[in-house]
C-alpha cells in the first residue's frame, strides 16, 4: 500500500460547551491547530503519484475560508473536539479524493486525534 500525507494549519478559538463550567476547555480559549490528510492506494496513477499533492490545495482553501481565525462554535454542528474535527475534515476529503484512508487533528504538539474508517 502507497500512502502520502500532507500536513495543513490553522489557528482558531471554541468552548465544548458540554462539559463541566469548571472544565478548562468549557472556558473560551483556542489552538494552533495542525490537520493531516492522508491518502493511500495499492496503485499509483500514471504519473506515478497516490495523488498529486498539488491536487489537495482545496483542503487548504477550505480551511482557510471556513476555519481559520474562526470561532469553531460557530462553524461546526457538533462539539468542536479534535475528534469530532478529524471526522468532518475526512468526510469533506474524501467526498473529493476517494483514496482518503485518514485524517488527524492536532490541538498541541503532544495530542492527536485520528479518524480511520
Amino acid at each position: 500500500m502507497f500512502r502520502i500525507r500532507k500536513e495543513f494549519h490553522f489557528s482558531a478559538s471554541h468552548r465544548l460547551e458540554h462539559l463541566p463550567p469548571d472544565h478548562q476547555c468549557a472556558r473560551l480559549h483556542g489552538h494552533n491547530y495542525v490537520v493531516v490528510v492522508e491518502l493511500s492506494a495499492e496503485t499509483l496513477n500514471t504519473d506515478g503519484f497516490v495523488r498529486d499533492y498539488h491536487d489537495l490545495a482545496d483542503l487548504k482553501t477550505y480551511i482557510d475560508g471556513q476555519f481559520d481565525h474562526r470561532h469553531l462554535n460557530d462553524v461546526l454542528e457538533v462539539p468542536s473536539t479534535a475528534e469530532h474535527m478529524a471526522r468532518h475534515f475526512f468526510d469533506w476529503c474524501r467526498a473529493r479524493w476517494p483514496e482518503t484512508s485518514a485524517v488527524l487533528v492536532s490541538e498541541t504538539p503532544k495530542t492527536w486525534a485520528e479518524y480511520r474508517p
